[in-house]
């Protein structure tokens, strides 16, 4: 105790001291500790304006660049848009209301660009002789946006082994899809269009059938179609339904139109379906290009699981939905856009629960259109395809739904793009949550695909 005696003795001394020695030294420590004081609470003042005023224009300039790439705006609103957001946000973390001034707004057209700069002038709490009571707080920021236009093309599976709870996944995954990619935008001037292609046996090609899908009668016909506008075409067109199957000769992996070369509807798929038992054709055909949420929605309803997976022949349709050399049979709503990359992205979704497992291509008779280990060339074709779509300039995304087969996830992962950055090409999906999931994420993607491609 004697050390904490003497300790505060000295103390006492100091503070009886009235000599006034000491007072100066105090009164400057004290002076210069009001100094650090007010200046480390302007240097927080400033940093959180700064932070605060950051992340309302980086909110502005992304809503803005967000809305021109959706077309909800033009250019021409863009000021009005960024000014509005900083209005309804002037009071983020330390700023006051109606203070944030927009000083620049560059739109940048080459380089797709939107550009803000702003500044606040804010009241210091503490001011210093050193920088007055006001200081002016700046900030900018730099968003990307898109004028192409999207087209995505999704080939659904729709077979037997999708019965129960996987077709009702599937309803679900595909139709939230179709919100994410149509939501927001112009509906009298769209920038995304969907199309839907479900698959089994066959395609049901719809009302594009009567222009685009040769009935073969005999055996004979088994070969390379006719263009729609051949003499064979209008004499010997038989019509059961609308089915199509694989297109045979010089264009099977080509996208060239339907003048050109139809597609086959294999003479073999009537002797195949009532062999089998299923139907010859999905009950939903396919939806070229629209903008119409509800009318997309209306054909995924009503999906029903029946038939074998010829995936090959969903792939081709999905390339044919997104070829401008196919919109001679469409509306003028429709039809595809001219390929090019810097004004519209060519989108394809391929998706399916099993193993690519039958053809009528490569088949002479009935009993070997199937085959439950799948065939070779039945792979081999889908994975030309995917290779002739990618060469077009088509991304490929795939998602294979609960799979079991290697060689089903072997020919997903051949079919797909190239990965970019963190954006993956390729889902396995183990259940309706994860194909929902990948759905979305794929929507996502899409957006930051076409804003940097």
């Amino acid at each position: 105790m004697r050390h904490f005696g003497g300790l505060f003795h000295a103390i006492g001394s100091v503070a009886g001291d009235r000599s006034g020695n000491l007072a100066v030294p105090f009164g400057m420590v004290a002076s210069v500790l009001a100094l650090g004081v007010g200046f480390a609470v302007n240097v927080s003042q400033l940093y959180n304006a700064k932070s605060s005023l950051q992340g309302v224009i980086d909110a502005a300039v992304t809503s803005t660049a967000r809305d021109l790439t959706t077309g909800v705006i033009k250019e021409a609103d863009a000021n009005k848009s960024v000014q509005a957001f900083l209005d309804a946000n002037s009071r983020a973390g330390i700023l006051q209301a109606d203070r944030i001034v927009l000083d620049k707004l560059t739109i940048d057209r080459t380089a797709k660009t939107v550009q803000a700069d702003v500044h606040v002038d804010l009241g210091l709490y503490f001011p210093l002789f050193s920088i007055g009571d006001m200081k002016r707080v700046a900030a900018s920021t730099t968003a990307l946006y898109s004028d192409k236009t999207i087209e995505v093309a999704m080939m659904l599976d729709v077979t037997g082994s999708m019965a129960g709870q996987k077709i009702i996944d599937l309803r679900t995954a595909a139709a939230n899809a179709v919100d994410s990619f149509l939501n927001g935008q112009d509906s009298s001037n769209p920038r995304v269009r969907v199309s839907i292609v479900p698959y089994a046996n066959s395609v049901n090609a719809g009302a594009l059938a009567a222009s685009s899908v040769y009935g073969e009668t005999s055996t004979s016909q088994r070969k390379q179609a006719p263009g729609n506008s051949a003499v064979q075409y209008v004499s010997g067109l038989t019509r059961p339904d609308n089915c199509a199957t694989e297109r045979k000769g010089t264009y099977q992996y080509s996208d060239v139109g339907p003048d050109i070369s139809m597609v086959n509807r294999d003479y073999l798929l009537s002797s195949f379906a009532w062999r089998t038992g299923t139907a010859a054709c999905p009950a939903a055909a396919l939806k070229p290009l629209t903008a119409d949420a509800a009318a997309l929605k209306n054909v995924i309803k009503n999906f029903v699981a029946s038939g074998g997976t010829a995936g090959h022949i969903g792939v081709q349709w999905t390339w044919y939905m997104l070829s401008e050399n196919w919109g001679s049979v469409m509306n003028a709503s429709q039809r595809p856009a001219k390929a090019d990359p810097n004004k519209v992205a060519k989108i394809a979704i391929l998706m399916t629960d099993g193993e690519f497992n039958l053809s009528y291509f490569d088949a002479g008779t009935v009993g070997e259109v199937y085959n439950d280990a799948g065939k070779e060339p039945t792979r081999t074709a889908a994975k030309t395809l995917c290779t002739a779509m990618r060469d077009k300039g088509i991304e490929i995304f795939t998602i294979g739904f609960d799979l079991s087969e290697e060689n089903a996830q072997a020919t997903l992962q051949n079919c797909a793009s190239p990965d970019t950055g963190k954006i993956k090409h390729f889902y396995h999906a183990a259940n309706g949550t994860e194909l929902n999931q990948a759905f979305q994420d794929i929507a996502r993607n899409i957006e930051s695909l076409a804003l940097t491609k």
